[in-house]
């Protein structure tokens, strides 16, 4: 390393939170920049750390990412306490034959990618988890996919960034601060005041857009998708309700149930695009009558909290991470971590080392650059990068 940097991280979500951590034990000095920490995206995620059930088609390149972030898990969480990190394994099950048909086929794409997952029938299914419905079609276990509760996650991170003397400004990022060259050298906040740094982290989701002072020819094409989810509490008498996540397909729909270490669980998540960032009545239900269908005794559990945010979306639905190019050249003290979509809390560890890296002058690898900040960029159409 040469010698200590001054990180402006603009964003307190979970990348945010990681990417300044990482910096942070990295011996560099840090600012993280957010109103309201830790309120958006992460407030409302489950946190699964599933690489292999949440393997997509036609995403075996996000893939290699994923699993990489997950393998970094236990060293990004060192030092950091309490996190809320549970290693049960994920149960995948399968509503009807239709349900069941599809898991199959995405379980021989996993297989295909050299993933372990294991068939079970249904019995053996309710004997993991005897809360399984009875008439479930078919299951399949997952056992290198795990959970960690983003809220534990974030308020360890918040705690451990005082501790390490990093400085938190809750006010809004409005502007990058550029000097007549060109080059990033900090933010401007929204009362007028400067935060100077050697390296400046765009990782504020959604806003990351809006902000004034980023080059002309970046385009981030982020988009919000809506997502309802469910917290309720476990009767004791009830208790544990599920010991592994349950994620399910039901009459082709998603649904998953995660549970936590307070004795509440999860229920989640719909994915919606239609501009309302209020809770969904249609959502609630659609998420409560499927995760009854998988676990029937969800009929019986108190229902503490409905929560709707935003996930930030790309037309490929992979992070925009990395230096961006502008005039033949990189932007000079300029980093943009966002677009995380469905892989925010998965993803921080990988996103928090590449920018780290990166802030240090390290190379990255070369299949990183499928996910450069600036790949939509008209200046990067058509490119060879």
């Amino acid at each position: 390393m040469a010698g200590q940097k001054h990180l402006a991280v603009v964003g307190a979500g979970i990348v945010g939170l990681g990417i300044a951590w990482e910096a942070a034990r990295r011996g560099h000095r840090v600012t993280v920049i957010d109103p309201a920490p830790a309120s958006g995206a992460t407030f409302a995620a489950a946190g699964m750390l599933a690489p292999v059930s949440e393997l997509y088609y036609q995403e075996e390149q996000l893939l290699a990412l994923t699993l990489a972030s997950a393998r970094r898990y236990p060293d990004f969480l060192q030092g950091l306490g309490t996190t809320g990190h549970q290693a049960a394994g994920t149960l995948v099950a399968a509503f009807d034959a239709a349900d069941r048909l599809a898991l199959e086929d995405l379980r021989q794409a996993q297989l295909a990618q050299g993933l372990r997952v294991e068939q079970l029938t249904s019995r053996e299914a309710r004997r993991l988890e005897p809360a399984l419905s009875p008439a479930l079609s078919g299951a399949f276990l997952a056992p290198d996919d795990h959970q960690i509760d983003p809220r534990v996650l974030s308020a360890a991170l918040l705690d451990a960034l005082a501790e390490a003397g990093a400085g938190m400004v809750r006010r809004r990022a409005a502007a990058l601060a550029r000097s007549g060259s060109g080059e990033v050298t900090g933010v401007v906040l929204d009362d007028g005041t400067r935060v100077a740094a050697d390296e400046t982290v765009v990782a504020n989701g959604l806003g990351a857009a809006a902000l004034d002072g980023l080059p002309a020819s970046l385009r981030l094409p982020l988009r919000p998708v809506y997502g309802d989810i469910l917290r309720l509490r476990v009767p004791q008498a009830l208790r544990p309700l599920v010991r592994l996540t349950v994620r399910g397909l039901v009459r082709g729909l998603p649904v998953y149930v995660v549970p936590r270490e307070d004795g509440t669980v999860v229920i989640g998540a719909t994915s919606r695009e239609d501009g309302s960032d209020a809770p969904s009545a249609g959502g609630v239900y659609q998420l409560l009558r499927d995760a009854q269908a998988l676990v029937p005794a969800v009929a019986e559990l108190q229902l503490e909290e409905t929560t709707c945010r935003a996930r930030p979306g790309t037309p490929d639905n992979a992070p925009l991470l990395g230096r961006v190019a502008e005039s033949g050249g990189e932007v000079p003290g300029l980093l943009v971590a966002t677009g995380f979509f469905r892989h925010g809390v998965l993803l921080a560890p990988a996103a928090a080392k590449v920018c780290a890296d990166l802030a240090e002058g390290l190379p990255v690898p070369r299949e990183l650059l499928a996910f450069r900040p600036d790949r939509f960029s008209t200046s990067m159409e058509g490119s060879q990068r």
